[in-house]
């Protein structure tokens, strides 16, 4: 079977979950009797739970010379934590499953961008066309499952969490059993020092900034909707628009690559961030909201398809599940665990004028990422 089928098939399994998760997993947590305040720790410790275990398993799966298996082990646990969600109540319960398969799912996903953005780099695939079916796979799992849960309890969210999880663990399966980027003698601390570096750490600012201001729109997006009166299937196509923009985006995000850079592409994302919150915070008008929806096109694809060809191209192969795990860690566990917090306790207290502060974080990451495009100007390596 050809590596980009494998991959595409992996990003359709990873992904179909989460068409579920990020539109309606919120509400199942608020159907469990939590508050605003409380759903966003909840997610933010899931966020925390990355920073140990992402960095880690990344090394691991560079040294073990069969990712696949790491990455099995990953789905299967997530599959268990959210099966175990069925008898859970309270939120120390709730808040420590959440945590345990944010952990697994998330150390799961750098693990598997490490192999595509590595066969990329070899030019055996288009990341974006590989990448872009768990776009697809997210839309159509929106669509559907804003139908399905519509007018049912709030339970179904978690039973199709479950269902669509471990179709995960089978796309995992059909993975290479060897990469093509191990090697032995890997040391974690020499990618730390390579992403410790000036360049990388501006880097990581800005595309943690970026990531950490969809923290409201993740969280309480869909309640915010609901509260504006809008229906569990218009809510549903809302996300799914979004998620249509990004797939556009990807299919041919190798012209925008070779157009305007990876650094450039962050750039675009963080300005169309800064316009898509400040639209959201003021808006109930579902017209001015399906355009807005559009840029999640830059939100999403336009910059992390740039930190993803940055990091392609400023990590070395073998260490390429290493780099990925320790940015999804900066990402994950600083940028939403440090946000997803202040997003639950703005949220609480201004409702949707929360937005405005994702903005201001969206406005840092433009900054950083010019200064970014600056250094490397003027220091063309890795410092």
């Amino acid at each position: 079977m050809p590596i980009a089928l494998r991959l595409s098939l992996f990003y359709a399994g990873f992904f179909l979950s989460g068409g579920v998760l990020l539109p309606f997993w919120p509400v199942w947590l608020a159907s469990r009797g939590l508050t605003a305040a409380e759903i966003g720790v909840v997610l933010a410790v899931g966020q925390w739970a990355k920073i140990a275990a992402t960095p880690a398993t990344g090394n691991v799966a560079d040294r073990s010379g069969d990712p696949r298996r790491v990455m099995l082990v990953l789905a299967i646990i997530g599959v268990a934590g959210y099966a175990l969600c069925f008898p859970a109540h309270g939120f120390t319960q709730l808040m420590s499953l959440n945590a345990i398969v944010a952990a697994s799912l998330g150390a799961l996903l750098p693990v598997g961008d490490s192999l595509a953005i590595t066969a990329t780099q070899q030019g055996h695939v288009d990341f974006g066309r590989v990448r872009v079916w768990g776009t697809i796979a997210f839309i159509v799992a929106t669509l559907l499952g804003g139908r399905i849960v519509s007018g049912r309890p709030s339970d179904t969210i978690l039973e199709l969490v479950v269902a669509l999880t471990a179709l995960n663990v089978g796309s995992c399966l059909l993975l290479p059993r060897n990469a093509t980027h191990l090697a032995t003698g890997i040391g974690r601390e020499s990618a730390w020092r390579l992403m410790l570096t000036r360049r990388h750490l501006v880097f990581l600012v800005s595309t943690t900034l970026i990531a950490a201001s969809h923290s409201v729109y993740y969280a309480f997006g869909s309640l915010r909707w609901q509260a504006q009166g809008f229906s569990d299937t218009t809510i549903a196509w809302l996300w799914a628009e979004g998620a249509a923009a990004e797939a556009v985006f990807l299919f041919w995000g190798a012209r925008a690559v070779a157009r305007f850079g990876p650094v450039r592409l962050m750039a675009i994302g963080a300005v169309s961030g800064m316009v898509r919150w400040i639209v959201l915070a003021f808006t109930g008008d579902l017209r001015v909201l399906v355009l807005a929806q559009l840029l999640h096109a830059g939100t999403i694809a336009a910059a992390g398809l740039g930190s993803m060809h940055y990091l392609g191209r400023s990590i070395p192969a073998v260490q390429a599940a290493t780099g990925q795990a320790i940015t999804a860690a900066v990402v994950g566990g600083i940028g939403y665990g440090v946000f997803m917090p202040l997003a639950g306790a703005l949220y609480g207290a201004y409702g949707g004028l929360a937005y405005l502060a994702m903005a201001a974080l969206a406005a840092v990451s433009a900054v950083a990422a010019v200064m970014l495009e600056r250094l490397m100007a003027a220091v063309p390596t890795n410092s």
